[in-house]
């Protein structure tokens, strides 16, 4: 019984999470209804999400580590935080611009095939025949979704796809070369020294190349800025470890697949923005052949 409700609990904490991460792109979007740019915003979200963060890497710092941790370790850490979490962050604020939120999650929600096939050229692992319809399907389903949504949007929609696909590859990149490191440093304080180094880039970036008053945006976009920060950035990461911990990875893998929908939900009622039948279908093609390729590396 003991079981089955820890069972349960994790599931809903981690639907919970995957909701919250979800509606980042639905708040990016209202955001931009004010006339900000993408990197004043991304500062917001970094400055808001700083201080949990910095306490957390200082909390955890404190902890014995069974692991030998070299300076090298550190050096990398700080490589991945910069292509995991500040370049992914950015291209994927930056298409956000000119794409609906609905499709930016479910281009992201291919980085799992860019895995597998980062594996394949970098590592030389094989792809197995479930993985290569599963790579098929996915690609087929993006084909799918983007149907007639040039002729909807216009062709910015190709550029907000390219900086939401280059988000993804990053993102799987960095997945990819973090794996040794994780284990290393533990799941908490490793995020929490690679959001530390995002944010540092973030405000070097915007103290380098941005000539915006951050202090003169409307109230609405702070209030966004910070909504993005703590409810779709740093309370869903700790969710989702705790869901993963509930649950495991294989059937949070499989609750995984409610991303797409529930953005697609939250588009539609807060930003209006509906899906053809033919891009619904998609979708649904996409999110059939993640869990396909996610439950079969499980």
């Amino acid at each position: 019984m003991q079981n089955k409700k820890k069972f349960i609990s994790g599931i809903l904490i981690g639907i919970l999470g995957i909701v919250l991460f979800s509606s980042k792109a639905v708040m990016v979007k209202l955001a931009y209804q004010y006339q900000v740019d993408a990197l004043s915003l991304l500062l917001l979200r970094m400055l808001f999400s700083f201080p949990f963060y910095l306490v957390t890497a200082i909390i955890y710092s404190r902890k014995d580590n069974q692991n030998v941790i070299v300076k090298t370790d550190y050096y990398w850490v700080v490589f991945f935080g910069l292509v995991g979490y500040y370049l992914s962050s950015y291209f994927d604020f930056v298409g956000l611009q000119y794409i609906k939120a609905s499709l930016e999650r479910i281009i992201l929600f291919l980085y799992p095939t860019i895995i597998i096939i980062f594996n394949k050229l970098f590592l030389k692992k094989p792809i197995n025949s479930t993985q290569a319809l599963a790579i098929f399907l996915t690609y087929v389903g993006i084909v799918i979704t983007f149907w007639g949504e040039v002729a909807i949007s216009g062709t910015d929609t190709y550029l907000g796809g390219f900086f939401i696909l280059l988000c993804a590859i990053t993102y799987a990149a960095y997945l990819v070369g973090s794996g040794w490191l994780i284990p290393k440093f533990g799941v908490v304080k490793f995020t929490a020294y690679a959001m530390l180094v995002s944010c540092v880039c973030v405000f070097i970036h915007f103290g380098v190349f941005s000539k915006v008053d951050i202090f003169g945006l409307p109230w609405e976009v702070y209030l966004l800025g910070f909504l993005i920060a703590i409810f779709a950035t740093v309370i869903p990461s700790f969710l989702v470890s705790e869901s993963i911990h509930r649950i495991n990875s294989s059937n949070f893998a499989v609750i995984a697949g409610f991303g797409p929908i529930s953005t697609i939900i939250l588009a539609g009622i807060f930003l209006n923005e509906v899906l053809t039948l033919l891009q619904l279908f998609g979708a649904l093609v996409v999110i059939f052949g993640i869990l396909l390729v996610s439950l079969k590396k499980q």
